[in-house]
């Protein structure tokens, strides 16, 4: 898995008025310049509003953050 950095939150609205978060994780495909990203976890129940699934979203991430060691820093 990519470090952190490298990952993002989004929302989706799968169906009219039902919003899920899904943290997406970025990677590279071949050198190139463009970013692609890979579903890491997505909510299993939707949320009536879509800040509602950003603030769940969010704290997923946070637990995701804390679960990892930290990465080692970059080398020179």
């Amino acid at each position: 898995m990519a470090s952190l950095r490298d990952m993002a939150l989004t929302i989706e609205e799968r169906t009219k008025g039902k919003f899920y978060w899904v943290l997406i994780e970025a990677f590279e495909d071949d050198g190139s310049e463009v970013l692609h990203y890979r579903r890491v976890r997505s909510a299993a129940t939707p949320q009536e509003s879509y800040s509602s699934a950003l603030a769940l979203g969010a704290a997923a991430l946070r637990r995701l953050a804390q679960a990892r060691p930290p990465a080692d820093p970059p080398q020179p």
